[in-house]
């Protein structure tokens, strides 16, 4: 019997990086996946490939994730979908920039948690919640005051859905992941004058893959973690427990 015999699980973000690993490996281990990004053209791609269903909404808007979810029998979901916004100093910050993250970030996230949820109770076979959040949520980064205050805010929204949810067998837990150095990532965290300290500073001394992340996701959504909930996984070499 696969692990997930055939339960459903939401991915957001899936046209990414992580959310797309994350989408390969829930199909390996026999779940039903839903992936849902902004790039209609990636999620072709990734259908594919594997398989998996596709569903298209936009985390700035209730209405559309309401109305892209309600209805679907899910047993788990991956709250992947995220944006980066700015490097900045709290002292010159962009202000509509911080609105956006936080929007995206925090209450995409929460507003995909609010409508899934209340499916995975309809059904009443509990189920799982993973929200991809940052090692900029656990420790200061500089320039970091936008995404990494999402990111804060997403994993107390993990500790009180974990709370909230625990008495319908559903838990939600965080996993906090250091960079993934990517094209996208590269153009900040591939100077020499941040990578060197920064991976200087980090215990294992090395960026994350996609499939570093996107590993512990799957374990968390899994019957192996069934005693596991409102916790923030941190999976960044280290870097956090200095």
């Amino acid at each position: 019997m696969s692990e997930f015999n055939g339960r459903t699980i939401l991915v957001t973000g899936a046209s990414g990086g992580i959310g797309g690993e994350t989408v390969r490996q829930l199909v390996h281990a026999g779940a039903h996946v839903i992936a849902s990004g902004r790039d209609g053209d990636k999620l072709a791609e990734l259908a594919a490939e594997t398989g998996c269903d596709t569903v298209v909404f936009d985390l700035e808007s209730e209405e559309s994730i309401k109305e892209a979810i309600t209805g679907l029998d899910l047993y788990g979901v991956v709250n992947c979908g995220g944006w980066g916004g700015e490097i900045a100093t709290p002292m010159d910050t962009d202000i509509d920039v911080f609105d956006t993250v936080m929007r995206i970030n925090a209450r995409g996230s929460l507003l995909v948690t609010k409508y899934a949820s209340r499916e995975m109770i309809r059904l009443g076979k509990g189920g799982a919640i993973v929200n991809v959040s940052s090692q900029a949520s656990l420790v200061a980064l500089e320039g970091h005051i936008s995404y990494g205050s999402s990111k804060a805010a997403l994993d107390n929204i993990t500790r009180v859905s974990a709370l909230e949810l625990g008495g319908y067998g559903i838990r939600v837990n965080s996993v906090n992941p250091t960079v993934v150095m990517t094209p996208m990532s590269a153009w900040y965290w591939g100077r020499p004058d941040i990578e060197g300290p920064f991976l200087e500073a980090m215990p294992l001394h090395k960026w994350a893959t996609e499939a570093d992340i996107a590993g512990p996701i799957v374990f968390l959504l899994s019957d192996k973690a069934s005693m596991i909930t409102g916790v923030s996984l941190p999976i960044d070499g280290g870097y956090s427990s200095r």
